[in-house]
């Protein structure tokens, strides 16, 4: 990776609308625009989790306006890190890029309490990245 080249950093979980939403959320907040940041599903549904939204904005960080996005090949192969939460078998493998699996219990249903724990063990985990990263 180039001096002057951003890292990328491409967050993926199965829906694409709670865990994955959020670390991006982190990132691109914490990372104030020195990491590329993309967020992914193996199955994305419809709309962000309205808890996992709630739960950011008690923080400051608004995620309302993001839309889950289907993950691609092509969204793997631009990344430098690749972040997976229990999509498993779903997420591609490439040679050469760096791979996390971080366990998380997956928000949707959760009530904000639950969330909330999810959401500060998420960012946590985004601040050691991005110390690995920067």
């Amino acid at each position: 990776m180039s001096e002057n080249r951003k890292p990328t950093v491409l967050f993926v979980c199965v829906h694409n609308a709670g865990r994955s939403q959020m670390a991006a959320g982190f990132m691109r907040e914490l990372g104030k625009g020195r990491v590329e940041v993309l967020s992914a599903g193996s199955a994305p549904k419809d709309s962000i989790n309205p808890v996992a939204v709630e739960a950011m904005n008690e923080i400051g960080i608004d995620i309302s306006n993001n839309v889950p996005k289907v993950l691609t090949p092509e969204a793997v192969q631009e990344s430098d890190a690749v972040i997976t939460m229990g999509c498993g078998d779903a997420c591609p493998f490439y040679p050469g890029k760096r791979y996390e699996d971080w366990v998380l219990d997956d928000p949707a249903g959760q009530g904000i309490e639950s969330v909330r724990v999810i959401r500060d063990d998420i960012k946590a985990r985004v601040e050691a990245l991005l110390k690995e990263l920067l």
